[in-house]
C-alpha cells in the first residue's frame, strides 16, 4: 500500500512559500478556517483538496477580488500579504521570472 505525499509545511515550502498551496493556506487563515499558526506540515493531499475547497467556498461572495472584501479582511489580508512576501525574500525567494517561467 502506498503512503500518501505529505506536505512540507507553508515554511517549508519552495519559494520561501510563494507557491498556490501556501496561497491557498494564508487564504485560509484569512478566512479563519484554520488558525494562523497551522502550517499543514504533514498533511495529506485529500485535507489540503478539503481545505482548497473551504478557501473556494470562503471566496465567493468578494468574487475572489481583495478590494471587495471587508474593511476589516482587506487589513487582515494585506498583512498576511506583507508577511509572507518579507518571509520568502528573507528565505531566497526573488520574485522576477526567469527565462523558462
Amino acid at each position: 500500500m502506498n503512503t500518501p505525499k505529505r506536505y512540507v509545511g507553508i515554511y517549508n515550502d519552495e519559494q520561501g512559500g510563494m507557491t498556490n498551496i501556501a496561497k491557498m493556506i494564508r487564504d485560509a487563515w484569512l478566512f479563519d478556517l484554520i488558525p494562523e499558526t497551522e502550517t499543514c506540515e504533514g498533511w495529506v493531499p485529500t485535507q489540503l483538496q478539503v481545505l482548497y475547497e473551504g478557501v473556494h467556498a470562503a471566496w465567493g461572495p468578494s468574487g475572489h477580488i481583495p478590494s471587495k472584501l471587508t474593511p476589516e479582511l482587506q487589513e487582515k489580508y494585506f498583512r498576511i500579504q506583507e508577511e509572507a512576501i518579507k518571509y520568502a525574500r528573507e528565505h531566497g525567494w526573488n520574485p522576477e521570472l526567469g527565462d523558462d517561467d
